[in-house]
């Protein structure tokens, strides 16, 4: 493993200490700070915007893994119903940055997913086109929801 080492005065005892700093510490650094990966520049997102001024915010990349989960709970064995609900909420919790509501901006992943859970059926029809007008022009390769 590479590291780096920093060394700091222990003032009590006068030997050094070895503070290692790893990977993800010096990835940070590179970046220039503690931005979040849904953050970052080279990560496309698209903004989508409701009658009454809410903000969604999606990522424009989809991993393969994603995509292929995705098509499996859609086409899989629930319901039909049970799978397009299940495959509607996947998308969103792999694509939402962030969803601004009534100026509240939410962008941790469970809180944008309980917000899902308990929109009303305007909210829900609101994210079901973003994903729909997202997805058509993202990865028209799936079947949009």
């Amino acid at each position: 493993m590479t590291t780096r080492t920093l060394r700091r005065r222990n003032g009590i005892s006068g030997r050094d200490h070895r503070l290692v700093v790893g990977r993800r510490q010096r990835q940070r650094e590179r970046r220039g700070g503690e931005a979040s990966p849904a953050h970052e520049p080279h990560v496309p997102v698209d903004e989508y915007r409701d009658a009454e001024g809410n903000l969604l915010v999606l990522r424009g990349s989809l991993t393969a893994a994603s995509r292929r989960q995705y098509g499996e709970v859609r086409s899989g064995g629930l319901d039909r119903e049970d799978a397009w609900q299940r495959a509607t909420e996947l998308l969103f919790e792999r694509l939402a940055v962030s969803w601004t509501i009534a100026g509240l901006e939410i962008t941790r992943q469970g809180e944008l997913l309980a917000r899902y859970r308990m929109a009303s059926s305007d909210e829900r029809r609101f994210v079901r086109d973003s994903l729909r007008a997202h997805a058509t022009t993202h990865f028209p390769e799936l079947r949009a929801p």
